[in-house]
């Protein structure tokens, strides 16, 4: 079985990679070990698809991804954002723009991007295989020379591996793809879960299950000295703390985690400063002067949340407001400025949105995704060691780095077809 360019892994890098080889003339072979392409792309966004971010700026956008994000400068002006949109556009997705750039497709599915996309590699010179799952690869003199299935064997001018990280791997990420590339020469920062929730070493966590917590500040410590800081929303899990901001912050609380102790610290209250927060407690207990204290919070706090304040703050449950000391009241302004939480570590692979590490930028030609090691072999999307925040980013990662992967190898097949933007 004989093709231009095979490509392994039919997720949303594959999918625009096998759609441009085919735009270009190259006869193509995807391959997918599942029994249908972009499990994990359904996924994403809550099954909504956040398919882009629209900061169209590329250096604004290439730094969300931090020192790494420079990697991507060539993808971007190949196919960038505003390339990204008019493509879905062509494909008949409309899209619509939410709060922090994210762009969604108008239908709020999933679904309807992923059938897009294999819309746009229904051609006659796209070979699909699905449930195809390859069992070896082989090279010969600094190439590869075929891949292997259980009942194929597949041989191609050139090779594109995107088969992703270790993210969900009831998806089928399960790291394959990096230890065929280790094997053939290229080196693999260790991949770690990325954009997943913190656990927590605290006993009430199953108290305030799913309570979500609207317009905090949430900052994170070690050895008494703030790394990161987020305002947004979190919300508490039976294992720890999640939410949008959390979830942005979960990578640079992994690296420090390695280091030592990490507190994170949320204020309840972050539009007032700590009078301000005491005046307001003292108004309330003023209210309330009369009843317990366990009855005197919930102008404060979300209900779930009261038990753990009163444990925290030492208060008798069932003393007076009244009787409260200036001490006391002390405590609890301070609780509701600075909740303290200590981290233990990430949740793993199995809730985490992407893998961070992967094949090492250094071994990748960033102008066409090539390797640098092996002539004939391209990445793209969440296997290489490059990922961003969420909104957005690492899809736009995806079809960035696809596109141009897919028109490289291509054009690399020696198929003397003009090349086109899409």
């Amino acid at each position: 079985m004989n093709y231009d360019v095979a490509i392994i892994g039919a997720g949303p890098a594959g999918l625009i990679a096998a759609g441009r080889v085919a735009e270009l003339g190259a006869k193509v072979a995807l391959l997918e070990k599942n029994l249908r392409p972009g499990n994990k792309l359904l996924l994403t966004g809550k099954e909504r698809c956040n398919l882009a971010n629209a900061e169209e700026n590329m250096v604004k956008f290439a730094e969300a991804m931090g020192k790494k994000g420079k990697f991507l400068y060539s993808c971007l002006q190949y196919f960038g954002v505003a390339d990204t949109l008019a493509f879905f556009q062509g494909l008949g997705i409309k899209t619509k723009l939410e709060r922090g750039n994210r762009v969604f497709p108008e239908s709020d599915k999933a679904l309807d991007v992923l059938n897009a996309l294999l819309k746009y590699v229904e051609k006659p010179n796209v070979t699909l295989m699905t449930n195809t799952a390859i069992k070896s690869i082989t090279s010969q003199d600094n190439k590869i020379t075929s891949i292997s299935s259980a009942t194929n064997q597949i041989v191609a001018t050139n090779y594109i591996l995107c088969t992703g990280g270790l993210s969900y791997p009831s998806t089928g990420s399960n790291g394959e793809g990096y230890r065929w590339a280790e094997k053939i020469g290229h080196t693999i920062v260790p991949p770690e879960p990325c954009l997943v929730a913190v656990c927590l070493n605290e006993p009430w966590l199953k108290e305030v299950q799913a309570l979500e917590l609207k317009n905090v500040r949430v900052s994170v410590y070690q050895n008494n000295k703030k790394f990161e800081e987020r305002f947004g929303e979190a919300m508490f899990t039976h294992e720890g703390i999640s939410g949008p901001i959390v979830i942005d912050m979960s990578k640079k609380i992994g690296e420090y985690l390695h280091k030592g102790e990490v507190i994170i610290e949320i204020d309840l209250k972050p539009a007032l400063s700590f009078d301000e927060v005491d005046k307001r407690v003292l108004r309330d207990f003023e209210t309330y002067r009369t009843k317990q204290f366990k009855n005197s919070l919930n102008d404060l706090l979300p209900r779930r949340l009261i038990p753990v304040m009163i444990s925290k703050s030492e208060i008798n449950p069932d003393k007076i407001i009244a009787e409260i000391t200036k001490a006391e009241r002390a405590r609890l302004v301070s609780l509701l400025k600075s909740f303290k939480m200590k981290a233990i570590k990430l949740a793993g692979f199995e809730k985490a949105i992407i893998t961070t590490g992967g094949i090492s930028l250094r071994e990748i030609d960033p102008q066409t995704m090539r390797s640098n090691i092996i002539p004939n072999l391209y990445f793209a999307g969440e296997i290489i060691d490059l990922d961003g925040p969420t909104g957005g980013y690492n899809l736009q990662i995806c079809w960035s780095t696809g596109y141009t992967a897919g028109s490289q190898a291509a054009m690399a097949a020696e198929i003397i077809i003009p090349a086109k933007l899409y």
